[in-house]
Formats: structure tokens, sequence, C-alpha cells
């Protein structure tokens, strides 16, 4: 059994940077095809931010191209959001997840994922 654990939410100004991390236990879960981050704000769907694939592929919605950064640590099992340019319409819940999917390419994949964290809150104010 995995466990994620995210850290690093926090309230920000618009413009502001943020890093959240992911810390995997119970399991070497970079052996997963596939390890993100999705987003759900209140009262909206989960949305898929980011990807990234065994081989160290990434890959990003739209509306954070450019702005946010995923990356992994193999050696510390964690998993890294950098966030700059926060805007209030990012302000979420940020989950980590993984999964064995093909699919990593479509960053909606981690919403389904096989395991996720507890989440994160990110509020950004104007």
């Amino acid at each position: 059994q995995v466990q994620l654990v995210e850290s690093g939410g926090g309230s920000v100004q618009s413009g502001g940077s943020l890093r959240l991390s992911c810390v995997a236990s119970g399991y070497p879960y970079f052996t997963y095809r596939c390890m993100g981050w999705f987003r759900q704000a209140p009262g909206k769907e989960r949305e898929g931010v980011t990807t990234i694939e065994r081989n160290g592929a990434t890959h990003y919605a739209d509306f954070v191209k450019g702005r946010f950064t995923i990356s992994k640590d193999v050696a510390k099992n964690t998993l890294y959001l950098q966030m700059n340019s926060l805007d209030p319409e990012d302000t979420a819940m940020y989950y980590c997840a993984i999964t064995n999917s093909w699919s990593c390419r479509d960053v909606a994949v981690v919403t389904t994922a096989t395991y996720r964290g507890q989440g994160t809150q990110v509020t950004v104010s104007s």
C-alpha cells in the first residue's frame, strides 16, 4: 500500500510562489508509470494540473504552462510542484497522485488515480 503526504500549501498574494511536496512511503512509487498533481476548488470538478512519467517526461494543463513545474527526487521519494506567478484562480486543494495508466500525457488521468494524498490547501489573494 502506498501512502502519499502533501505539504507546502499556504496563503500567498497574486504573483507569489509556493512549492508543494509529496512524500511517498510503503512502496517504491517511482516504479509507477505516472505521477502528478490535480486540484479541486470548492464547488468545482477535479482538474488535472500536471503529470510526470517514469522516464521523466512532463505534461501540463494549458492553464499552468510556463508557471508551474513538476519534478521528482527519487532518492527522497518525493514529488514536487513549483508554482510561480500564482493567480486567485489557482486557489484550490492540491493533491498528488500516482497511477499505472498508460495515458500520462493526458493530465486528467491523475484525477482518477489509484492512490492520492489528503491534499494541501493553496489560497491566492488578489
